[in-house]
């Protein structure tokens, strides 16, 4: 196990300030892909924003609050899910994978940290594209920080799930790109679903949160106002289906080191 500075064994500290360390550097390094992701984030909300109005005129209007919300929560929810997918993909091209599994911490932890680091990157990005979008439409929202940083983190965190699934079975069969690509889109439907009229659909990633994400926004319900039982069954989405997914993970994982194919591509 490596050592740190003062001599005492390195920690999950110590592996969490690295990670985070890494994408604050990769962020100041290479500034032009975060601001193409901001630029391609807004270039389509303004597609869907003004061939909208031109096609649905008033109606789009009358529903624009929810429609930035579920934009703004699409954007998070693809940045979770790609950050580990994507990266674990990029690890495999670049042949570092394998460093990340012979770290004394195991690849799971190292990999979990990371999502989380990017997680953070992604809501700061998120952050300013939802600026963009309320100037662009001049609509306004609630925007109380403690309400919405905790909703979107417990939403995202079960797609962060699936992008744990995902990452395992990229490690098994490398190349599944367009697949992984493919499940983005779906995160669409899954914001934009109507829990109201099926409450079964509460038990899918984001769906639940959608739902509270846009009465906290557009209604300016603050967390402490939403039922227990809402937010029990939040919390409860988020850490199922991270368990799941790091679950996944790990067995794919394992079942690579066992066919020897961990580091292969």
């Amino acid at each position: 196990m490596s050592a740190g500075t003062d001599g005492r064994r390195a920690g999950y500290y110590h592996l969490a300030r690295a990670v985070l360390r890494r994408e604050f550097l990769l962020f100041v390094r290479y500034p032009a892909d975060a601001l193409g992701g901001i630029v391609i984030s807004l270039f389509f909300f303004g597609v869907l924003f003004y061939g909208g109005r031109m096609l649905a005129g008033q109606a789009l209007s009358d529903s624009i609050e929810g429609i930035v919300v579920g934009y703004f929560l699409w954007t998070l929810s693809v940045g979770a899910y790609s950050s580990i997918s994507n990266d674990i993909g990029s690890e495999l091209q670049w042949g570092t994978l394998e460093r990340h599994v012979m770290t004394p911490f195991g690849f799971a932890p190292v990999a979990l940290l990371k999502g989380a680091a990017k997680v953070v990157r992604t809501f700061l990005l998120s952050t300013v594209i939802l600026a963009a979008m309320l100037l662009i439409t001049g609509t306004t929202l609630e925007l109380h920080a403690v309400t919405v940083a905790v909703v979107a983190t417990l939403s995202v965190l079960s797609v962060l799930g699936l992008g744990f699934a995902a990452g395992g079975v990229t490690v098994l069969y490398k190349r599944i790109g367009n697949w992984l690509n493919l499940i983005q889109f779906g995160f669409v439907v899954l914001v934009s679903a109507p829990v109201l009229e099926l409450p079964w659909l509460k038990m899918l990633p984001l769906a639940h949160g959608s739902a509270l994400l846009q009465r906290a926004m557009v209604d300016g319900v603050r967390l402490w106002q939403f039922p227990a039982a809402d937010l029990a069954l939040l919390v409860g989405v988020a850490v199922g289906y991270l368990g799941f997914g790091y679950a996944v993970f790990r067995a794919a994982t394992r079942r690579a080191r066992r066919l020897g194919v961990l580091g292969d591509y």
